[in-house]
């Protein structure tokens, strides 16, 4: 139970580094220099740089003060008219970088990268929540994972049917009126499902993960969840193709989930008579 909380605890500084980082890089008085990832930056005129201005995968526009360097990699350095420089501008255009990798061959490469730490944010904090699920409905989750090992085909054909009949239920709902309040509960019950069918596939991918590096260990369930949801976000924060790695992820999860409430001989039963074709026929006696 400590080592949770020292997790929680630790997760909670990182998120709220992450929330104060942005804020204290864009002060007016910049007094230890200033580097940026996969941003543009702007240095007005009423603003000094205390030392080198460093920008990523991104453009430097400079019409203030900086008491140092201006380096730009794989992106432009544009000084305005009135600015001052102490040091040198040393600037590596989007030309050069396609110079120095050619298989990023449009320029659009690197707009996607550059949107990449607003994904990772978000990323983080539904991984924040996935985890507080865990710790709130461990059992359940357990369960939706043993439908996603046990039956992962099933859990996707559910999880399609579940958002399909999202919108007419809700616009039965809404027309019946005295269900208007409901409306809000199935928006938070797909919510929920969701979130719990991450955290099993993050648990599924977790396991697996520690098998193949560590094979005579057995993690726990909180580790490897962790260890899933860095791999899971890891996989949805791709440019172009992690859309489709979070579609997967939350049909094949809120299907699990939704099974998770059914029993398992249940379960069995539909999916013995779905693959024979029919109800078992009954024998007679010779």
């Amino acid at each position: 139970m400590i080592a949770r909380l020292r997790l929680l605890a630790v997760l909670a500084l990182a998120i709220l580094a992450f929330a104060v980082v942005p804020r204290i890089a864009s002060a007016d008085i910049l007094d230890h220099g200033k580097t940026v990832f996969f941003h543009n930056v702007t240095i007005g005129s009423d603003e000094t740089v205390d030392g080198n201005l460093t920008v990523v995968f991104g453009d430097a526009r400079v019409a203030g003060h900086v008491q140092g360097d201006v380096n730009t990699i794989f992106g432009k350095c544009i000084i305005e008219d009135g600015a001052q420089i102490d040091g040198h501008a040393n600037c590596v255009t989007d030309d050069g970088a396609r110079a120095l990798a050619p298989w990023f061959v449009n320029s659009s490469a690197f707009d996607a990268f550059r949107d990449q730490d607003k994904h990772l944010l978000v990323r983080f904090g539904a991984s924040a929540i996935v985890l507080l699920v865990f710790l709130l409905f461990p059992v359940r989750m357990r369960l939706a994972l043993d439908r996603v090992e046990r039956h992962p085909g099933m859990s996707a054909v559910v999880g399609v049917a579940a958002l399909v009949a999202v919108v007419p239920l809700a616009i039965m709902l809404l027309i019946s009126i005295v269900g208007i309040p409901l409306i809000v509960l199935e928006i938070a019950a797909v919510f929920v499902g969701i979130w719990l069918g991450t955290g099993a596939i993050a648990l599924l991918v977790g396991r697996r993960l520690t098998e193949l590096v560590l094979p005579t260990t057995t993690p726990s369930p909180l580790l490897a969840l962790v260890l899933g949801l860095v791999v899971v976000s890891a996989a949805e924060t791709v440019p172009y193709v992690g859309w489709a790695v979070t579609a997967l992820v939350w049909l094949v999860g809120l299907g699990a989930s939704i099974l998770a409430f059914f029993r398992s001989a249940a379960i069995e039963t539909t999916v013995r008579r779905a693959t024979i074709g029919g109800p078992p026929m009954p024998s007679r006696p010779i």
